[in-house]
């Protein structure tokens, strides 16, 4: 179960994310969504895009830099495109499979 504080983080990281990248989708997952969270553990965060670029991939991990500080949790993201997740070998990762089958919507 997620914490609303963590609710809370993850909604604002998603909102500056808008203000850069429409997201397609984007859940939480791990010990935070689980609700079984140690204090220093790190949010981790699954975003989906559309396409994706080196220097989109930088300023999405500065986002995340910023949120984090300003919220005291470290902010840990995988970025996957749609393609990546519909051809590539993204879509059979395990890592994948966990976000859909655990991962929580902000």
């Amino acid at each position: 179960m997620l914490a609303e504080t963590d609710r809370r983080i993850a909604r604002e990281f998603q909102r500056r994310l808008a203000t850069v990248v429409p997201v397609l989708d984007m859940r939480v997952f791990g010990s935070r969504a689980r609700g079984d969270a140690a204090p220093d553990s790190d949010l981790d965060v699954f975003i989906e895009v559309a396409e994706s670029t080196p220097e989109l991939r930088q300023r999405i991990s500065e986002i995340a830099w910023e949120v984090g500080f300003e919220m005291d949790r470290v902010i840990s993201v995988v970025v996957a495109t749609r393609d990546q997740l519909e051809h590539g070998a993204m879509g059979a990762s395990p890592l994948v499979l966990h976000v859909e089958r655990e991962g929580v919507r902000p």
